[in-house]
């Protein structure tokens, strides 16, 4: 009898160590973990231990909710199986070695709130898909290889406070339905191959901090109205084909739209005012 009683408390006990999440989490991490090489990450995981041990992984009321990977030679592509995790608010696998597309699956997590994918080598195009992740609050995906326009349904993502989209191989223009992101604290998009004129609609977006945009192909001028960003301390918009050369300066102020002009100008400038 003793020994039918410590089989049953072993067995509930092994129950309930990975009753932690669902078996769709576990499922999804482990299609993860097999798709990146998991076995030569730097920090590994068991995958006959608990989920709730796995290097990167926290869980809230038996839920996946963030994926922090970064620096942890991840290699391969991101399986689509990445969007069964709905419940994650945060994903950060910056600093792999990660290629090949964005898995479209990404639109289901509708609670994230942030996706930071910097320094990869993903390709392709941003996906569309990503313009229905409404609560997104940080997009980061400076620093792989993305090609192709940036998706206009990026626009509708009207809680972002970043979009960091440099050092990529984007092309076209920046779409002027970017006044609509008015809570948007830094807008990167420099080192890319963007053409056109840099949209008026950028001095709606009361809240910016940071503007870099140099190292592409914009012509025109910079608009007048981007005086009227009081929040405004940092703007780059050298190496273009502007009808000025622009010095890139940092301000604890923004200043009148004179002092960014200086012919021949590349270096970049700190001005402080008192």
């Amino acid at each position: 009898m003793k020994t039918l009683k410590l089989a049953v408390i072993l067995l509930l006990t092994s129950f309930f160590t990975f009753a932690n999440v669902s078996s769709t989490d576990k499922d999804a991490l482990i299609a993860i973990y097999n798709a990146t090489n998991g076995a030569d990450w730097n920090s590994t995981w068991d995958l006959n231990a608990s989920v709730d041990t796995w290097y990167g992984i926290s869980i809230e009321n038996d839920k996946v909710v963030e994926i922090n990977l970064q620096f942890n030679n991840l290699t391969g592509n991101l399986p689509e199986e990445i969007g069964s995790l709905v419940h994650l608010r945060k994903i950060n696998l910056g600093f792999n070695k990660l290629t090949g597309a964005l898995p479209t699956s990404l639109k289901n997590l509708q609670e994230l709130v942030a996706l930071e994918l910097f320094m990869n080598g993903f390709e392709g195009n941003i996906p569309a898909e990503l313009g229905e992740l409404k609560n997104l609050e940080s997009l980061k995906l400076y620093s792989n290889k993305f090609s192709g326009e940036i998706p206009r349904e990026l626009m509708n993502l009207t809680n972002l406070k970043e979009m960091l989209l440099g050092s990529n191989f984007i092309t076209g223009e920046i779409p002027v339905e970017i006044g609509a992101l008015t809570k948007l604290e830094k807008l990167s998009l420099m080192d890319n191959k963007m053409n056109g004129e840099i949209p008026i609609e950028i001095a709606q977006l009361k809240n910016l901090e940071e503007l870099l945009l140099s190292t592409n192909q914009f012509t025109g001028d910079l608009p007048v109205d981007f005086m009227n960003l009081k929040k405004l301390t940092t703007i780059m918009v050298s190496d273009n084909n502007l009808n000025q050369d622009y010095i890139s300066i940092s301000v604890t102020n923004p200043p009148a739209i004179g002092l960014l002009e200086l012919q021949n100008a590349t270096a970049v400038m700190d001005i402080e005012k008192e």
